[in-house]
């Protein structure tokens, strides 16, 4: 379910429903101006270098911290793609601790058949938030 805010122009605003302070803020360029994207692309390189260390099973100091960076950003990406409908603080804690829930399903799901493995896990939380973020961009939204 989605909820769709709609404001109202004021007098004298443009007709695309924003304020003119934001209008005047978006258009103004310069540094630190729409990092979003770059931040968004060094997460995704950091993490995929985490992930491919560990099924390396490489000896570099980085393995850990790198790919526990790809455990918790891989699932909390997909999954606040699927609640894009709150706002960012929800939406950011609902992700993190639906990260956090997915990594010890996936944990305890291969310690009850006693085939747990580092390569394992990686794989399985990859396919899991690669099916999650497949169903938020495949699937329409229905119309209420």
């Amino acid at each position: 379910m989605q909820t769709i805010r709609i404001k109202r122009p004021a007098k004298g605003s443009p007709t695309d429903g924003r304020s003119s302070a934001d209008s005047n803020e978006r258009a103004r360029p310069g540094p630190g101006r729409d990092l979003s994207p770059l931040l968004a692309g060094a997460a995704t390189a950091v993490g995929g270098f985490g992930a491919l260390l560990a099924l390396a099973d490489s000896d570099s100091p980085l393995r850990g911290p790198l790919t526990l960076f790809f455990l918790l950003a891989a699932p909390a990406t997909a999954i606040g793609a699927a609640l894009r409908g709150l706002e960012r603080f929800g939406r950011t804690l609902a992700a993190v601790a639906g990260a956090i829930v997915l990594n010890m399903l996936v944990a305890q799901g291969m310690l009850a058949v006693h085939r747990w493995s580092v390569r394992g896990a990686i794989i399985a939380v990859t396919v899991i938030s690669f099916l999650l973020l497949l169903g938020c961009v495949t699937v329409k939204p229905t119309k209420r």
